[in-house]
């Protein structure tokens, strides 16, 4: 991933186990960004502990989190006070996804569990006319750029764990205990799949092994 000595890599990875923080959070403020102040319904897709959905109904009329994972779907519920507009099913990804047509869907680390372009394609006909959908995915690094990018974020990563951490090795949070699976797609791949299925959409490689698509549905 980096071209740092082993040794520093393994004591690197040390630390980060001891001082674990969730690097897809990290994007949930800024996916609140390209979102408008108000909208109707909302689907996040791979809503595990309901981190996200929480935030979405802030802003939103109804909020629905469909995840494949029966037990994580539960400690959303448990998670989630019974005033949000929040709610969270056990559901394919594919085949079982609440009809819609939804203003919003989210869809944070989940898309490289799944078929791309079958899943954007879904996806893309659960959406509203003008409505917007976000991912933040994982890719494979295969670029210069992306090995750039992945030694820049090394320090940084590891500082953010220190902080959260306050210092202290501790367990992952909850949000860190779904199941998971490393990319096997590099970002070129999905930037050229994403533009073909979703025209006028904007990727961009971002910091944290992320990055992030935004499409407008005309």
């Amino acid at each position: 991933m980096t071209s740092l000595p082993h040794h520093l890599v393994q004591a690197l990875d040390r630390f980060n186990t001891a001082h674990p923080w969730d690097h897809s959070a990290h994007y949930h403020r800024w996916i609140l960004r390209q979102l408008p102040r108000r909208f109707g319904s909302a689907l996040d897709v791979g809503s595990g502990t309901g981190d996200l959905a929480r935030l979405l109904a802030t802003r939103a009329d109804e909020v629905r989190g469909v995840d494949s994972d029966p037990a994580i779907t539960a400690r959303a519920r448990v998670l989630t006070a019974k005033s949000t507009a929040a709610s969270f099913t056990v559901a394919d990804a594919l085949t079982d996804l609440p009809a819609g047509p939804h203003d919003v869907i989210t869809c944070v680390a989940t898309l490289h569990h799944l078929p791309f372009t079958e899943a954007l394609d879904t996806f893309r006909g659960h959406l509203a006319p003008g409505g917007t959908l976000v991912v933040v995915g994982l890719f494979r690094p295969r670029t210069a750029t992306d090995h750039l990018l992945g030694a820049a974020a090394v320090l940084p990563n590891a500082a953010i764990g220190w902080l959260k951490n306050r210092g202290r090795a501790t367990a992952p949070p909850a949000s860190m205990t779904a199941r998971t699976r490393p990319a096997d797609m590099a970002f070129p791949d999905i930037a050229a799949q994403a533009h073909t299925l979703l025209p006028g959409a904007r990727l961009r490689r971002r910091l944290f092994w992320r990055y992030t698509l935004t499409w407008r549905r005309p």
